[in-house]
């Protein structure tokens, strides 16, 4: 996989690459060249997957016409039988619980998922993961754990409740050699690998299912409470002051061992 920023749709149907049927409504044009599929999201950023050798002609052709330029090149790895990839979200939000998903794919889902646009989720906006998200969901089989920040309050050690969520939803999804999104602590999996969302294509969709629902347990902290619920943990001290003003219990909604919680507390 090949990613492009700031790539201009006029620019790129210039080059005369076959035109595809887009397949999202944040799709913005779809191309095929040979055996490398060019996908461009309305964010300005390009996907090229397909073939290895495919995709490097035709990144090369790219880089040649001055389109955009690489943000990422990676290759998701060549697997055989049925594979699950899981990934987690929100581990570093001060506000918000966790969420672990996982996905598992053969070589025929694989393809499919490729095909749909799966990638790491940190790469696309937060409409398009939503989008997809739901297309993942009904192609494969996937489990989603959320927990809310009161649960996750009450559980204590993080990486207790990553290693947990992990091994449940690769459980469920049993059987299949489960992949595990490397972090700090993690003892579960059959291959445990740093920056897997970029290596296995499992695990990009499963980041992408599990960034929709941090996504939407955060739309529902906002509806309790009142206001629109911030992401991150950088410029999130109004909203912790905006709680007490409303006088809500932060442990319905933050991290409470968070240092910037406890600071504020």
């Amino acid at each position: 996989m090949v990613v492009f920023e700031k790539v201009k749709k006029k620019k790129l149907q210039e080059l005369g690459f076959t035109e595809e049927k887009v397949k999202t409504i944040h799709e913005e044009l779809r191309l095929k060249d040979n055996d490398a599929a060019l996908i461009l999201y309305n964010s300005g950023k390009l996907l090229l997957q397909g073939k290895k050798s495919s995709v490097e002609k035709t990144a090369e052709k790219l880089k040649k016409a001055g389109i955009g330029r690489i943000s990422e090149q990676e290759y998701f790895r060549k697997e055989t039988g049925w594979v699950i990839g899981s990934d987690e979200t929100l581990k570093g939000d001060t506000f918000g619980g966790l969420v672990v998903a996982a996905v598992k794919a053969d070589a025929n889902l694989r393809k499919k998922l490729i095909e749909l646009g799966a990638a790491d989720s940190k790469l696309l906006a937060d409409k398009e993961i939503i989008i997809i998200a739901e297309k993942i969901k009904r192609i494969v089989p996937c489990e989603i754990r959320s927990l809310l920040p009161e649960e996750y309050n009450k559980d204590g050690s993080i990486t207790e409740m990553l290693n947990r969520l992990h091994l449940e939803s690769a459980k469920y999804l049993a059987p299949g050699k489960h992949v595990v999104d490397k972090y700090p602590g993690c003892n579960v999996g059959d291959v445990q690998e740093e920056k897997a969302e970029s290596k296995y294509v499992e695990v990009a969709a499963a980041s992408m299912l599990a960034r929709a629902a941090a996504l939407k347990q955060l739309d529902h902290l906002s509806i309790e409470a009142g206001f629109k619920i911030p992401k991150g943990s950088t410029h999130v001290t109004w909203a912790l002051k905006e709680l007490k003003e409303r006088k809500l219990p932060l442990k319905k909604f933050v991290k409470v061992n968070f240092k910037n919680v406890r600071e504020f507390l």
